[in-house]
């Protein structure tokens, strides 16, 4: 207390030090938009960290707060997930104020191609040579030697990190050992030709195509490595029944319930659509829509009924 007194000004300066960065560090709040971000990314951080050993929390906190969930200009003009400058690029570009005025920032053709130059740009750079020497489960370290090589201007990147980690339980995918071979916008390594392939999806936590004119399930199989009577399991549809084009054919079991953000939105009933194609459009289970409506599969649907999905 008498050091306090005499050092009054010092133990002040300290203080509001600490209280800055306790706020800063513990001022997020869940929203579904972030989840939604890591649900949708997960896959590609965790084959990124088996390929340079970054952890996948690291790359998922950057990805989220360098991108706003993905919602920033830089990330919709240019797929720009990291807020990575030119830096002698060779590739695509946009331009942006940053720092200064239209500063130059890479481009890319989607968030894959983000995400994989961010970890070359990462292993490649002598200036984050010595992060590689931690842990992948060392996420704190990783993010406090981030902010001090430089890969941020604010004092408080480290804690903002870290608190978007252990908000959203990023820590749990740096014990990953595979990751899903289905990655949003991409599909499997099954297909024979690259022009050939559906875009990959996801959807309330499960990834999706879109079937084409006169495919089958068994042709889709094909393409993704899963059997075709297995789709159509997943799918709650008869193995041989025609697939129209435009159904969503989902690549695993469909969940009980919708997502946490349809929890006080029922979906309202329009003409044409059936409990089935709702349940397709939300990715929940045809028994699970029945049961929380408390409907038999026999119940006609109403143009206007509200239906609970979640």
């Amino acid at each position: 207390m008498y050091l306090c007194t005499m050092k009054k000004l010092i133990c002040m300066a300290v203080f509001l030090v600490f209280t800055v960065v306790t706020a800063d560090a513990q001022g997020a709040k869940w929203n579904q938009r972030y989840q939604d971000y890591v649900d949708e990314y997960k896959d590609i951080a965790i084959r990124e960290m088996l390929k340079y050993n970054i952890p996948a929390s690291i790359t998922l906190a950057q990805g989220l707060l360098e991108s706003g969930a993905g919602q920033s200009e830089l990330t919709r003009k240019g797929n720009n997930h990291f807020g990575i400058k030119c830096h002698g690029w060779t590739g695509r570009t946009t331009y942006h104020d940053d720092d200064a005025r239209q500063e130059c920032f890479r481009a890319y053709n989607n968030a894959l191609e983000s995400y994989e130059d961010h970890s070359k740009f990462l292993a490649s750079s002598q200036r984050y040579k010595s992060l590689f020497q931690l842990s992948r489960t060392d996420y704190k370290g990783w993010a406090h030697g981030l902010k001090a090589c430089g890969y941020a201007t604010n004092p408080q990147y480290a804690y903002r990190l870290i608190d978007i980690i252990e908000l959203y339980k990023l820590h749990q995918y740096d014990k990953a050992t595979h990751a899903n071979k289905f990655i949003a916008g991409h599909a499997g390594a099954h297909s024979v030709g690259a022009a050939e392939l559906h875009p990959i999806h996801i959807n309330n936590r499960n990834y999706y195509l879109q079937a084409r004119r006169g495919e089958t399930f068994k042709m889709i199989g094909k393409e993704v490595g899963i059997s075709g009577r297995r789709l159509a399991r997943y799918n709650e549809r008869p193995y041989k029944e025609p697939l129209e084009e435009g159904d969503i054919v989902y690549l695993k079991k469909k969940r009980t319930s919708a997502d946490k953000s349809f929890k006080r939105q029922p979906h309202i009933v329009k003409a044409g659509e059936s409990m089935y194609t709702i349940s397709q459009k939300y990715g929940v289970r045809l028994k699970s829509l029945y049961r929380m409506n408390r409907m038999e599969p026999d119940h006609q649907l109403r143009v206007g009924e509200q239906i609970r999905v979640r």
